[in-house]
């Protein structure tokens, strides 16, 4: 009764309509979003059909016999109907996994998605994963996030930090501005971590031309001088920090503090649920980077796990 097909353009209106109606999907899924580096990755999506109408969907790609979910993404597991039900996941899940030894994977590795980015429960996959799969824990990083409706208090360091921003004047305000803040956040990448963002300033315009509702950009000022920002994905109930950064000045006036500050009593009126200020992994690791969680958690953040799992086929 469930079938799969593998995803091609000519589903893309389908595919996109489905996750706009799933329990658990965000904007990061469709098509128009994850197609923006499709050159990187082989994909190998999958829509999963039960009596003919389309109920899941799986993001994917292939890299060397492995089986993703999907690398090029943040999170990236089943995407879910309102109707699918634990059973239809395990069986879905047995299916699959024959469907992927038929076309020569060797072993899965899957991207559970966060239940703060779900409207309804969602984990059905987790019991078919453990239940069918055998899976093993690859990795868990660690998130923090503010429950909206019950936001603990800043720490007093965050505290001070605020006023000390709103005495000298610091201003927050959205812009449209992305290159000013584009070379501030890869200076800083640069100069403390020898990195880079993961977006190119040119992709992350396209990204907003797609998006404009779901990607925003807010920013801390002093006079006519860029301190520091935060570009924010909205995603239904759920905002996450997409990228942080501050210049020296910034952090030496609390301009983040003020920013994040004035962004969490904005969102508690807009009725969002959860505020996501990402994970604190040392890359490439499961090491805590203690100093970055130190700051979210004095925000009154805790801890939400993303969590990406392995098996062998």
């Amino acid at each position: 009764m469930i079938s799969i097909q593998r995803y091609t353009a000519e589903k893309t209106d389908e595919w996109n309509t489905f996750v706009a109606a799933s329990k658990n999907g965000t904007f990061l899924f469709n098509r128009c979003y994850m197609d923006y580096h499709s050159d990187r990755f082989k994909d190998h999506s999958l829509m999963f059909y039960y009596d003919n109408r389309l109920f899941a969907l799986l993001p994917a790609n292939e890299t060397e016999g492995v089986f993703y979910s999907h690398q090029g993404l943040t999170y990236g597991g089943l995407v879910m109907s309102q109707r699918c039900k634990t059973a239809q996941v395990r069986d879905l899940f047995m299916l699959l996994n024959d469907y992927l030894r038929q076309y020569g994977f060797r072993r899965v590795v899957y991207k559970h998605i966060p239940w703060i980015y779900a409207s309804l429960p969602s984990e059905e996959d987790l019991f078919a994963l453990s239940n069918v799969c055998r899976v093993s824990l690859r990795a868990r990083d660690v998130a923090s996030v503010v429950m909206l409706d019950q936001r603990l208090p800043f720490s007093e360091l965050r505290k001070r930090c605020v006023k000390k921003a709103e005495r000298i004047g610091v201003t927050i305000k959205e812009t449209q501005d992305y290159s000013a803040f584009w070379s501030l956040l890869e200076d800083n990448l640069k100069e403390r971590y020898g990195a880079h963002p993961v977006h190119s300033l040119e992709e992350i315009t396209l990204l907003k031309s797609r998006f404009p509702q779901h990607i925003r950009l807010f920013v801390a000022y002093k006079d006519d001088t860029l301190l520091g920002g935060t570009l924010l994905y909205m995603t239904g109930q759920t905002v996450k920090t997409q990228y942080i950064s501050a210049n020296e000045e910034g952090r030496r006036v609390g301009a983040l503090d003020l920013l994040f500050y004035q962004l969490l009593d904005k969102s508690s009126g807009n009725n969002m649920k959860y505020f996501d200020f990402g994970t604190s992994n040392m890359p490439g690791c499961d090491d805590l980077h203690d100093s970055l969680i130190f700051q979210k958690e004095g925000f009154g953040a805790r801890a939400v796990c993303y969590d990406t799992y392995e098996y062998d086929l």
